[in-house]
């Protein structure tokens, strides 16, 4: 299934009884927008903070999931219908959490058609909130007055300055391209090669304010604008969004050759 008028966001749907993976929803990567041509790797963390399922006696358990899909996944999981699987544990039962999370595992890899790699944590040990590292960029003196569609060309790089630096910003906002609902995030850009103009770049990251993208397509679209309009030899761009429905999503892409990166909780996570 890929299209997004079938899928169930923005729609009422009965809660799920037990685990049933046809619940899933899968939305083709190029049918939520346009794939840069330059090549990248990545990958999309995502968070679910409110699983729980029932122990052989019947006696609860909760932890947290991470779950990291590869950008090359055919397939995206569409939120909603992750939340209503994930929904559906709450009254089955397992012997211990490692069959959760094969479970989880088998079933998110048959829907992305790649292998998902699915890791619990108990309470106590999931990630506390840390900060993005990197030069925060939001308060620059810049005026902005643009905020959609995306303006690449206010991107420039001074050729004559080499660096390699992080920037980041906590302003970046888009919304759900089919409920219109805000996506919150604070966004990572590491590069070397020409200096980045900081203020144009935060009037781009800015300009998606009223622009309706999935957030895996607005990083690619990030990485590609500053790719082909800045020119560094090495970039990554790292999305840390905020949660709905007990999810985050999390998406990084970068040249090829960069370790993929750790699954940072901030402070709105």
């Amino acid at each position: 299934m890929t299209s997004l008028d079938e899928s169930p966001l923005g729609k009422t749907v009965v809660a799920p009884v037990g685990c049933d993976p046809s619940i899933l929803y899968a939305i083709a990567r190029d049918a939520s927008g346009p794939r840069p041509d330059a090549p990248f790797v990545g990958e999309d963390i995502w968070n679910a903070w409110e699983l729980t399922w029932l122990g052989t006696h019947g006696n609860p358990c909760v932890a947290t999931a991470q779950l990291r899909v590869p950008a090359d996944s055919p397939q995206l999981i569409e939120s909603k219908s992750l939340k209503l699987y994930l929904q559906g544990y709450g009254q089955e039962r397992f012997a211990d959490a490692e069959a959760v999370r094969t479970r989880i595992a088998r079933d998110l890899s048959a829907t992305a058609g790649a292998d998902v790699a699915v890791t619990l944590f108990a309470l106590a040990d999931a990630p506390m909130c840390a900060t993005l590292h990197g030069d925060l960029i939001d308060h620059l003196p810049v005026a902005i007055d643009h905020y959609g569609p995306p303006q690449p060309d206010v991107l420039s790089a001074d050729a004559r300055v080499p660096v390699g630096e992080v920037l980041r910003s906590d302003l970046f906002k888009s919304n759900c391209p089919v409920t219109g609902q805000p996506d919150f995030a604070s966004v990572q850009i590491a590069y070397r090669g020409p200096r980045i103009e900081r203020a144009g770049l935060l009037r781009y990251l800015v300009s998606f304010r009223e622009h309706r993208e999935f957030h895996e397509a607005c990083v690619e679209r990030i990485f590609a604008d500053v790719l082909r309009r800045c020119a560094p030899t090495q970039l990554s761009v790292y999305a840390r969004y905020t949660r709905r429905g007990g999810l985050d999503i999390n998406p990084f892409r970068a040249t090829p050759g960069t370790p993929m990166p750790e699954n940072t909780r901030v402070v709105r996570q």
